[in-house]
């Protein structure tokens, strides 16, 4: 195989900007998956949640992988996780936007090996010149210094707190942190200062933490977040081929319960034609498994994730990606995406409406968000500075 330069990748018109009829744009879809720019074989991404390993949005010039004529067996070996090792100056990210309840986050790692198709964070790749196809999930930037640059900032003159948010944009519990232990090392630091977090994950890797989050959660500084998307294993394996199972991650919810820990539980991100039947369903299953809160997200499609999606549809689901599309737009004011805030995360429109009235009237049935948990903050304690001064006695 080699590699050549070209400004065009061949993208698939959508339903709302080409004249293809529904069978035909099905079909154009398969054949798009057999020989696609940017497609990597299904031997070699055995395991992955990506179909293709597009150039970041960023770069000048374009890959496309071609036949030269060499087709030698076992010429590529399958793909394997790289680990970079990064070094912030800061560890606390900021935000302002009003659609979001917390104004501050850390995050341990940059991509995710769980390979989650559907990732919004997927487009973050391309501000280190890499894809946000497989590259995402292959190539993670985990971040070591973060308890000690924590320290730091929480030690900083006129630091207010407030709920630090973890899981905002990749999973805090993915493969990596069984050892490199860098969200545990986090959990002690905001343990020992008092300061309330907040964690979304899909892993039940965050049982491991259950001696420090239960300690934080007696005096209101920890709630969990635990991501379920569908209770069915098939579709699961498909979505997030290396995340925790559908069952693992209800026993994880019923853990973190009997350890007294808050639990919420995002139906997110609801796929129509995909995952959207089962939201009653997630629903009443963690309701059981002890969650006593929920939150539901419309599929996000930023950047350069539309035509991963696309190309994810494409290969399971080809008779689908007509009409997956065509509620997104519905919901998206003809758009498969609008990021305006207030509307990025639930969508405009019939189609949206009834999401959320059916979410509404789920947890209204089984006695869900009746009462929010708030996280303390007045019980912070700022980190002691050492001034690395022996002690005369």
């Amino acid at each position: 195989m080699s590699l050549r330069g070209t400004q065009s990748t061949g993208a698939l018109p959508s339903a709302s900007t080409g004249p293809l009829s529904r069978l035909d744009a099905a079909d154009a879809a398969r054949r798009r998956i057999v020989d696609p720019a940017h497609r990597i074989d299904s031997e070699r991404r055995r395991g992955r949640g990506a179909v293709t390993n597009p150039t970041g949005r960023f770069e000048p010039a374009q890959r496309e992988t071609l036949e030269d004529g060499w087709a030698f067996e076992d010429e590529l070996p399958p793909l394997t996780t790289e680990v970079i090792i990064e070094k912030p100056r800061t560890i606390i990210a900021r935000n302002d936007s009003p659609d979001i309840g917390f104004d501050r986050s850390i995050n341990p790692y940059r991509g995710c090996e769980h390979g989650c198709s559907y990732c919004f964070a997927r487009p973050t790749h391309a501000f280190q010149g890499l894809s946000s196809g497989l590259d995402f999930e292959t190539k993670i930037f985990a971040k070591p210094s973060a308890p000690d640059l924590l320290e730091k900032e929480l030690r900083a003159k006129g630091y207010s707190p407030k709920t630090i948010a973890m899981g905002s944009n990749t999973d805090p519990y993915q493969p990596l942190e069984r050892r490199l232990r860098i969200t545990r090392s986090i959990l002690e630091v905001l343990n020992r200062t008092n300061h309330p977090v907040g964690i979304v994950t899909k892993s039940a890797l965050v049982t491991r933490d259950i001696d420090i989050l239960s300690q934080m959660a007696d005096r209101q500084l920890a709630k969990v977040a635990i991501s379920i998307t569908t209770l069915d294993p098939k579709l699961a394996r498909k979505m997030e081929p290396r995340a925790a199972s559908p069952a693992k991650r209800l026993e994880t919810v019923r853990r973190l319960s009997e350890a007294g820990i808050p639990v919420t539980v995002l139906v997110a991100p609801i796929i129509p034609a995909i995952n959207d039947h089962e939201i009653e369903a997630i629903l009443k299953a963690s309701y059981a498994a002890g969650a006593r809160e929920a939150g539901y997200v419309l599929l996000r499609l930023p950047y350069d994730l539309k035509e991963l999606m696309r190309d994810w549809l494409a290969e399971h689901y080809p008779d689908k990606l007509n009409h997956v599309f065509s509620l997104l737009q519905e919901a998206r004011g003809g758009k498969d995406y609008d990021a305006g805030w207030g509307v990025r995360q639930s969508g405009v429109g019939p189609f949206a409406w009834m999401l959320g009235r059916r979410f509404e009237t789920a947890t209204a049935r089984l006695g869900m968000n009746t009462r929010r948990v708030q996280l303390r903050t007045d019980l912070f304690v700022p980190p002691s500075k050492d001034t690395g001064q022996l002690s005369l006695f």
